[in-house]
């Protein structure tokens, strides 16, 4: 008996990729199998490919075929859903279909792209999974594949730079994942999310990367280009990565016309320098990108990205009986790597000191106890060593004792009406005593 022999799962984005894999696992293990995605043509080749295994296993499994319904096609997936309803019902859903979004800085983001990151991670992955209700009985279960470097663990991990869109929505898909699990309790239904962290893809190798890559080149400019020039030609170099030597020459002169024609730029010597300049564009984004996947690697505790067939397995796993149960509700931090980052309080005094120059720095405090004369002390011999001078402003709360003692080698005044001085002050330093911040 195949494990999954009777079960149906359907499996959103399963054309290519990780969801292609993950469909070819479940057909190995018996289970019916429903593809869905934009392209036809992608998710017929799957089909023929889910065929020849279900009839080596013999499990008696099916394979149908959504073409054309993207999950953020609302009336798309409900139809879907209809449809398998009325043939029976739905075992498992796997949402994974998504998308890169735009890589680069979140203010220079397109909001049209910023909605369609969100409409296919977030949005498509919250009306998969209610029209998947319409099908589902008890012991169904919702595996979403998500991105845990979304969470909040400031002092391990970080949002990924230039997707700030993909990781919002990535975030919030954590987050409706673990709802979902609660609300479903009394369905007997399912839901937990999983991250497998980098996957050996096309997607990330010529794509996430690359942009990144790009978008680096980007804010800072590149030789004689523009920000805006860089952008203009990034659009068309980089399609050109990994691709034939004589593609990628045609593509750079390609790139070099329309740039020339939007300079204003005719003379031959200048057009073959705008063409030399943006082929060393094209190099460096290709080293940045290698650059990229391998400082990602070395974040890995084996340098090593996951299989898309690794992912399946783990999609599989989550699935068994006994080990959805526990892990029902759960984000699981599947993703091995690393995200170091500078800590936010410094634990030692810089070497280089600020210059204060003769400037005057007032420290207003209320000393009651010997330990505050040694921090104000310790404060105020710093600013004079580095030039400045020091004013202390006592508060009538301090006790006598400690007035004299530092009276001694500052200039100190007791907080009256009094008592008052008058020079420029440049700076002015409240310490709170008995604080341990």
């Amino acid at each position: 008996m195949l494990k999954f022999q009777g079960k149906v799962a359907v499996i959103t984005g399963s054309g290519t990729g990780i969801g292609k894999a993950i469909a070819v696992k479940f057909a190995e293990n018996g289970a019916s199998i429903v593809i869905l995605g934009r392209r036809k043509e992608p998710l017929e080749e799957t089909a023929r490919g889910l065929r020849e295994i279900i009839g080596k296993v013999n499990s008696n499994a099916f394979v149908k075929i959504f073409a054309g319904v993207d999950v953020s096609d609302e009336e798309g997936v409900s139809r879907m859903f209809d449809e398998l309803k009325s043939s029976g019902s739905v075992d498992i859903l796997v949402n994974n279909a998504g998308v890169s979004g735009p890589v680069t800085c979140f203010a220079n983001s397109p909001i049209t792209e910023f909605k369609s990151t969100v409409a296919i991670h977030l949005t498509g992955t919250f009306w998969t999974s209610v029209q998947a209700l319409k099908a589902m009985k008890t012991g169904s279960k919702i595996i979403t594949i998500s991105t845990f470097f979304t969470e909040e663990r400031p002092l391990e991990q970080r949002p990924y730079r230039f997707r700030s869109p993909y990781t919002a929505s990535q975030g919030a898909k954590n987050r409706l994942a673990e709802a979902m699990s609660w609300e479903l309790t009394d369905k007997g239904i399912i839901s937990i999310a999983t991250n497998p962290g980098p996957v050996h893809s096309d997607r990330i190798y010529k794509t996430v990367y690359p942009k990144a890559a790009a978008e680096f080149m980007r804010v800072s400019g590149f030789e004689n280009l523009t920000p805006q020039e860089v952008e203009e030609v990034n659009n068309d170099i980089l399609p050109l990565m990994g691709e034939e030597e004589q593609t990628v020459r045609e593509g750079i002169k390609n790139a070099t016309t329309k740039l020339a024609k939007l300079k204003n730029i005719t003379s031959e010597v200048e057009i073959e320098k705008l063409n030399k300049t943006i082929s060393a564009l094209l190099s460096k984004i290709q080293q940045i990108a290698e650059k990229i996947q391998n400082n990602t690697s070395k974040m890995i505790a084996d340098e090593q990205f996951l299989t898309q067939s690794q992912v399946a397995e783990t999609v599989l796993s989550l699935c068994d009986e006994q080990i959805s149960k526990i892990l029902n509700g759960k984000v699981i931090p599947g993703d091995r790597v690393f995200y170091p980052v500078k800590p936010h309080i410094s634990s030692s005094i810089p070497e280089s000191q600020i210059a204060f120059n003769e400037k005057v720095v007032v420290f207003t405090a209320d000393i009651t106890e010997s330990s505050d004369i040694l921090r104000v002390e310790f404060l105020a011999q710093s600013i004079e060593k580095n030039g400045g001078k020091v004013v202390i402003v006592l508060s009538k709360n301090s006790s006598k004792q400690e007035q004299e003692q530092l009276r001694e080698n500052y200039n100190c005044n007791s907080c009256n009406r009094q008592n008052s001085f008058f020079c420029k002050i440049d700076s002015v330093i409240k310490i709170r005593m008995g604080c341990t911040c």
